[in-house]
């Protein structure tokens, strides 16, 4: 190493020559900033400008300790200037605990004097050579947690930072690295890596950071698993002056609309994607012709038509047999070479949104016309061509997802069952949205299912699964069979008492049918009960429990079901037909503590 390279390092130190940037880290639901990491730039024209030879020069001299303390400083202190909100992710390597130089307490100093509280602060740490000394690194965060601070560990997945580090260190947040975010939509390895590491930080009580989004695919994707924290070139690039506010655009688009309460595992059409360059409709049949010859395993070529603002609007296809047919004419490519392909477009083309579920696409497929014969389906993203699709794959799509669910169902009525039930549930949690729920239950069905017999009783269980599937029509509503003669409805809509309602009177016009004339006259049958004595049982019933659940709310859905299970023997006790709503005035917190939940409810009569 040079003299004057040691010089040019002293000076940066001593001198204070080093500039930090800030860069957002963003809230997926509220889509507000919710903190600022600092990184830091030495001189731009020096070889120190980039950190990494920065800081490996650094660790050369013997002056990691030192460097690291003076960038801590410099961040505090211009974080503090800007009045920038939300937290403040400053990172920090464990080696400096091993190092000589090492005081505990001096961040806890530069942030008193900068009058900043700890609990604002996420130390995060930045590993760039084996960890094997956890235990004193176990320590040094407790003494950081103790002083208010919270610790993030990054780019998790990359180098030495691994599953070992997080279960010994057990930080607040996690860092995906950009490795396992770049093409996420279409990659099934990093979704299933993804999804493995949410799952690990539901269970931990650790919250996820995806870092490295730099395409609004990759976030929409990173959105629909349900992470809560995204950063990236996609929303700001590192600035001395960073942004304050991120674009709302960036987070809402009409492509994005209806999947947020998707499963995460649900796969989407973007799947499906190959991105086959499209011609324009005023490109040559010859130009076509020689497309297919320099791509031979192509049968078709999308067909767009450009607009003003260079968007693509897709027409349709190009068929490799229609243009072999006609070149093969006599005189056909002196003919027809020099024409334009706009009349051999064939337009009759199914069109899907990239981000449309593959469960909501059966309709379309059962809708395609018999003069759609086309291998092919065009991909779009609002609107615009975004690629093609094959229809061989797609339908085999269908038919797993099918099967699964069909695995899943209640063989009697073929609702979803338990497992499909407590996902969806999972869904609306990890999404923070608000959603009512209704457990559904027949009143005095054993004592009818005796005197009429089990056939007379599937009957009746398939019958409200109908009366159910008549009343809840909207896409996003989910009707579930729990078992037996429970049901479960889970919406968003806000006119959930008209949905009861509407239920019962259809019911109870419905059942009274279901009953001989003599016991229809009669109100009821007349049955031994479990003790052996004749009891008369009015006619069946149906009870319902329904709970509002705002954002946010219960943290899972076993404490979802404690408090539908109360509202539906609330409603239970009630007379005929009746439904009984509550309002679960909780937060995610508290709600776990609830056995006998404190919540405040009407009771109506249909």
């Amino acid at each position: 190493m040079t003299t004057s390279t040691r010089i040019s390092l002293d000076t940066i130190i001593k001198e204070k020559k080093l500039t930090v940037y800030f860069q957002p880290i963003v809230a997926n639901k509220s889509t507000d900033i919710f903190a600022y990491e600092a990184l830091i730039r030495g001189p731009i024209d020096t070889p120190f400008h980039s950190p990494l030879a920065l800081f490996e020069e650094a660790t050369k001299q013997g002056r990691l300790v030192e460097l690291e303390l003076l960038c801590r400083s410099l961040s505090i202190q211009q974080f503090q200037s800007l009045k920038l909100d939300g937290k403040l992710f400053l990172n920090a390597s464990p080696d400096t605990l091993f190092q000589p130089g090492f005081r505990g307490g001096e961040t806890l100093r530069m942030l008193e004097k900068a009058n900043l509280s700890a609990s604002r602060v996420v130390i995060e740490l930045t590993e760039h050579s084996p960890l094997d000394n956890y235990q004193m690194v176990r320590e040094a965060i407790k003494h950081y947690k103790n002083m208010g601070f919270e610790i993030a560990m990054d780019d998790l997945g990359s180098g030495y930072s691994g599953l070992r580090m997080w279960d010994e260190l057990r930080p607040d947040y996690v860092k995906i690295d950009r490795y396992f975010v770049s093409n996420i939509g279409v990659d099934k390895v990093r979704q299933q890596f993804v999804l493995s590491i949410k799952n690990i930080a539901d269970e931990l009580n650790c919250k996820v950071i995806a870092e490295g989004i730099e395409t609004e695919d990759e976030f929409r994707f990173i959105e629909k698993m349900g992470l809560p924290f995204s950063q990236g070139y996609y929303f700001a690039k590192p600035a001395a002056l960073p942004v304050r506010k991120i674009p709302k655009k960036l987070f809402f688009s009409d492509a994005n609309a209806g999947i947020t309460l998707l499963d995460p595992s649900t796969p989407i059409v973007a799947e499906l994607l190959q991105h086959i360059p499209a011609v324009s409709e005023h490109d040559t049949v010859e130009q076509c012709a020689n497309l297919f010859k320099l791509n031979r395993s192509w049968e078709s070529i999308p067909v767009v038509r450009w607009t003003a603002s260079g968007q693509q609007k897709p027409l349709g296809l190009i068929r490799r047999s229609c243009l072999t047919k006609l070149l093969f004419l006599k005189f056909g490519r002196e003919l027809s070479g020099k024409k334009s392909i706009q009349s051999l477009v064939d337009t009759n083309v199914m069109m899907l949104e990239k981000y449309l579920a593959i469960e909501q696409v059966s309709q379309a497929i059962n809708q395609q016309s018999e003069a759609q014969k086309a291998l092919e389906f065009i991909i779009t993203k609002q609107g615009n061509y975004e690629g093609v699709g094959s229809i061989i794959a797609l339908v085999k799509m269908i038919s797993n997802l099918q099967i699964t669910n069909a695995r899943y169902a209640n063989p009697l009525t073929l609702l979803p069952g338990n497992v499909p039930i407590n996902k969806k549930l999972e869904q609306y949690i990890c999404a923070e949205y608000p959603f009512v729920i209704a457990y559904i239950d027949l009143d005095n069905f054993k004592p009818y299912n005796d005197y009429y017999g089990y056939e007379k009783g599937d009957q009746i269980i398939t019958g409200v699964a109908n009366i159910l599937r008549e009343v809840v029509t909207e896409p996003h509503d989910f009707i579930g069979h729990i078992g037996g003669d429970d049901f479960i409805i889970i919406t968003s809509n806000e006119l959930m008492k008209s949905i009861c309602e509407a239920i019962l009177t259809k019911f109870s016009e419905w059942v009274r049918h279901r009953y001989l004339p003599e016991d229809q006259v009669m109100g009821g049958i007349s049955a031994k009960d479990r003790f052996g004595k004749d009891q008369f049982y009015p006619m069946l019933t149906l009870s319902i429990g329904c709970v509002e659940f705002p954002s946010p709310f219960c943290t899972s859905y076993h404490d979802v079901a404690v408090l539908a299970t109360d509202a539906k023997s609330m409603a239970k006790k009630q007379k005929g037909n009746s439904v009984y709503i509550a309002n679960a005035q909780v937060d995610a917190a508290n709600c776990a503590q609830y056995q006998q939940p404190n919540a405040a409810g009407i009771a109506l009569s249909a």
